[in-house]
């Protein structure tokens, strides 16, 4: 079963069901709480609109059962009629049917009105009600709702929805709404009695019930005592503790608080000094919600179930041409290099069996190769093996002809055999990946100006300058040997002067430069670029200079050199030239050192 887990096909297959489950998650999580978020800004922002209306609604009613008392308390005809106390007998009665009149019209100017009483105070009583007509409670006057009307000054009072009228005793199965105000004479300002108009509550509960945003919500009218005026709770519903709800602000303010187990909406009705509240609990709205989260759980199971289905497609149509893939490479293994893939998949994996077709081809050309190459391959070491004797008969032969130079005083030509003697044992000598140290190659040098001096006589003059701490640094064998002999023989022989020839090194950071300078002949600046172009790896096939120079072997042998620095240690270092026709030629050789007390080079450290 492990095994089995870590195969390509069950690892991809895992690796994209996981990351295709992890993103669906991810933008399933970020929608569902971006939605909730949507949803209850919607909620507040309706209950906020609607218990705005419902105000509004409040105090254009208010204001229009306000506007009808003051049409009655200004009508100059009834304030007449109800200070006429002392007529005859059918006066009177003419003007009580005139002072019913006046009434009958104000209560058909509306229709939610269902009763208009006057009650002076001489004790008369007018009324104009829709039923049982003159039936009157005689102890009004003890009642709390008189009571209150007959202490304010002159002011509209609310006096809110009553159980039955409070005037016609016959009148108590229907709720009214009863408000009121004291009737003056506009011009004596003498108070006339008071006023009390019913009207059908219907109107005030059909704008209660438009805050209602849920079947549970419950909306109450209270006023600034606390008291509830209406409801559209049930009954028997507890009521909220008003004293403990926060108010709006202003009396016109809206107040919406959702910190608690239901929504809570407040505003104020300015005409009358009520409050609405409404309540809604968070159940109802999370209703909407829960339908949110399970549409979105049925679309995440379905979404993942074609992740799967997809991963398993992905999955084994990257692994089936890798699974033989696999077969065939441990027929490989066994020796059997015969064999070779055909498959039909992604361009990466194409590639891939095309390589391991061409390999396996390769490897079987190789392997013949080698078949018919280790028996050259003995023989060659055996002849590597023959050729050893001939240097060392050489160097006996040099070494015989200087002792013969020497018992004949030639001391001269001696010194030329002897040196030439110990450059070739220098130059054949190449063990240690041909490293040397700058010691044992300057000293080579010596040897090899040793020669040419015999040969130029006092044409050259060759300096070395170079300090004793740069003598331990590692370079190529045959580095500055071949700079020199490019010197004397194309810059330096020409001269119809004396030649300088100067050898010497400086630091320039971590790097150590070896610089060769002649006063020879130099070069113009063709040549100057096709010797840097072969150093870089050019055309060595280039023609000569224009001035019939050898410019091809002169840069043949600065680029190798050249590149055998690079090989060593690297790209960042090797030979740089410079010259002036007619001045001379530079050429630096740019090394890595390293300083007494352990500066860097790796390359050093592993050469020793």
């Amino acid at each position: 079963m492990g095994r089995h887990f870590r195969s390509i096909h069950s690892r991809l297959f895992l690796l994209f069901l996981c990351c295709m489950t992890g993103i669906l998650i991810l933008i399933s999580a970020v929608y569902y709480f971006r939605t909730i978020s949507i949803i209850h800004t919607k909620v507040n922002d309706i209950a906020e609109k609607n218990i705005s209306q419902t105000a509004g609604l409040f105090n254009s009613l208010l204001q229009g059962y306000n506007s009808l008392s003051k049409s009655l308390n200004s009508n100059y005809e009834l304030t007449r009629l109800l200070q006429e106390t002392h007529v005859k007998e059918t006066v009177a009665i003419e003007n009580e049917r005139t002072i019913t009149n006046i009434i009958g019209a104000a209560y058909y100017s509306r229709n939610e009105i269902t009763g208009i009483h006057i009650l002076t105070d001489s004790g008369k009583v007018y009324s104009y009600e829709r039923q049982f007509a003159g039936v009157i409670d005689n102890n009004y006057a003890q009642t709390s709702w008189y009571n209150e009307l007959n202490a304010s000054s002159g002011n509209m009072v609310w006096l809110g929805i009553m159980p039955g009228s409070p005037i016609n005793t016959m009148q108590q199965k229907e709720k009214v709404f009863v408000f009121g105000r004291k009737l003056y004479d506009l011009n004596t300002h003498k108070q006339l009695g008071i006023m009390v108009i019913e009207a059908n509550p219907s109107a005030i509960m059909d704008a209660l019930s438009n805050v209602t945003i849920s079947p549970g919500s419950r909306v109450y009218l209270i006023d600034q005592n606390n008291n509830i005026i209406a409801s559209t709770g049930k009954k028997g519903m507890e009521a909220p503790d008003f004293a403990r709800i926060p108010k709006p602000g202003t009396e016109d303010g809206i107040l919406v608080d959702d910190s608690s187990s239901q929504l809570v909406v407040a505003a104020n009705t300015p005409m009358a000094g009520w409050t609405i509240y409404g309540f809604t609990p968070k159940h109802d709205i999370q209703a909407e919600v829960n339908q949110t989260t399970q549409y979105l759980v049925i679309v995440l199971i379905v979404l993942i179930i074609v992740s799967t289905v997809l991963a398993t497609l992905v999955s084994r149509n990257i692994a089936s041409p890798l699974k033989l893939l696999i077969r065939e490479m441990k027929k490989v293994e066994m020796g059997n290099f015969s064999g070779s893939v055909n498959v039909d998949s992604f361009d990466e994996i194409n590639s891939l069996v095309s390589s391991f077709n061409r390999m396996v081809h390769r490897m079987d050309e190789l392997i013949e190769t080698i078949k018919v190459t280790t028996v050259s391959e003995k023989n060659a070491q055996l002849q590597a093996l023959q050729s050893q004797v001939n240097p060392h008969f050489l160097y006996n032969t040099l070494d015989m002809i200087y002792w013969m130079l020497d018992e004949k005083g030639n001391e001269r030509l001696s010194r030329v055999i002897l040196s030439l003697s110990q450059m070739f044992r220098y130059s054949s000598n190449w063990e240690e990946a041909s490293r040397t140290t700058l010691r044992q190659e300057l000293e080579q040098i010596r040897h090899y100006l040793t020669i040419i001096g015999n040969r130029l006589e006092d044409r050259l003059v060759p300096k070395i300058d170079v300090e004793a701490q740069w003598m331990d640094v590692t370079l190529p064998k045959m580095t500055i040997q071949p700079i020199i002999e490019n010197a004397v023989k194309y810059g330096l022989e020409p001269l119809d002067r004396q030649g300088v020839l100067l050898v010497t090194a400086e630091q320039v950071m971590d790097d150590l430069h070896i610089i060769v300078q002649d006063n020879g002949t130099g070069m113009n600046e063709d040549r100057l670029v096709q010797v840097r172009s072969l150093l870089e790896g050019g055309n060595r096939t280039s023609p000569k200079g224009d001035d019939g120079g050898p410019t091809l072997r002169r840069g043949i042998g600065l680029s190798n050199v050249h590149e055998r620095i690079r090989m060593m240690f690297g790209s960042p270092y090797g030979i740089y030239l410079d010259s002036q026709e007619g001045e001379g030629t530079t050429v630096t050789i740019r090394l890595p050192i390293r300083h007494q007390g352990g500066m860097k080079d790796e390359h050093f450290s592993r050469g020793r």
